[in-house]
This record gives C-alpha cells, structure tokens and sequence, in this order.
C-alpha cells in the first residue's frame, strides 16, 4: 500500500523558477481561466517576472495543483491568478495559499480583484469590497481591499 502523495508548498521568485516549474504554472492558469472560464486573454503578461513578484504553489511531484501570484505594486501587495487545480479542488489549498500569502505580506496593505462570487472567500481573510462591480472577460469581478495588521478570521 502506497501512502497518499501529500502537496507540498513552494514559494520563488521569478528567477528561482525552473523551466518545468513555469511551465506547469503556466499551463494549470491557461487551462482554468482561459479554457474553462472560456476567457480570451494574455496570461502571461510581463508582471510574473517582475523582481518583487512571489510564487506561492501546492505541487504534488511536478504537478502544480494550486497557485496564486503576489505582485508589489508602489507599497500595496497585489494577489492574483489564484487558481486551483479541477481534480485538487475542495482539499483546502486555495486557502491555505492566502494564509500562507497573507504570512509573505505581513503587515503590509493587500488588494486583489475577486470574481464577484468569490467575495466570501476572500473576506474571511480580512478583504473587503472596495468599489463596484465590474466585467472582465465577461466574468463579474469587484475590487477588494485589506489593510495593514488586518486578523484572519
């Protein structure tokens, strides 16, 4: 009897990435927000290979099950692409990854902009909505925001 592969967490800058590391990031955000969220967009867009840029991910093995990016952007940290696996999802691990982010962030502000139906989520890790509503890609998103020294909940 085989144990269960756990995932691990891993955490790189852009250069610290290996090629195959990339690539399966790369691959796991075009097969969810391009192909399943049926969103015609440039995932890569310049920003992942910025020097302040963190990658947080959940592999199993070489697989990325789980991952989310954190950008600096002028004194407020920005998360986005968060993303998790189809098969890996319902195992905890996008939340893990914002405790884990929240943890890199510290006491610095954070802001990200959440599909809208995943407000909740993010709440319960001190965002709060910020504006109105708006369409990207054709899904409704709102901004969020969460202070410094913000508790999770």
């Amino acid at each position: 009897m085989h144990p269960e592969p756990h995932d691990e967490l891993r955490v790189a800058s852009f250069r610290d990435l290996d090629t195959t590391t990339l690539y399966e990031i790369l691959k796991l955000r075009s097969e969810v927000f391009v192909v399943e969220q049926e969103c015609a967009y440039l995932d890569p867009d310049g920003r992942d290979a910025e020097p302040g840029t963190r990658h947080l991910w959940f592999a199993q093995g070489k697989r990325v099950r789980a991952y989310l990016r954190i950008l600096s952007d002028h004194g407020v940290e920005r998360i986005g692409r968060v993303v998790t696996a189809p098969e890996a999802r319902g195992a905890g691990l996008a939340g893990r990854l914002m405790e884990h982010a929240l943890s890199v962030i510290g006491n610095r502000p954070a802001v990200l902009d959440a599909q809208a139906h995943l407000a909740g989520f993010y709440a319960r890790y001190g965002f709060e909505t910020t504006g109105p509503e708006y369409v990207e890609d054709g899904i409704p998103h709102v901004p969020m925001t969460r202070a410094g020294s913000q508790p999770v909940r």
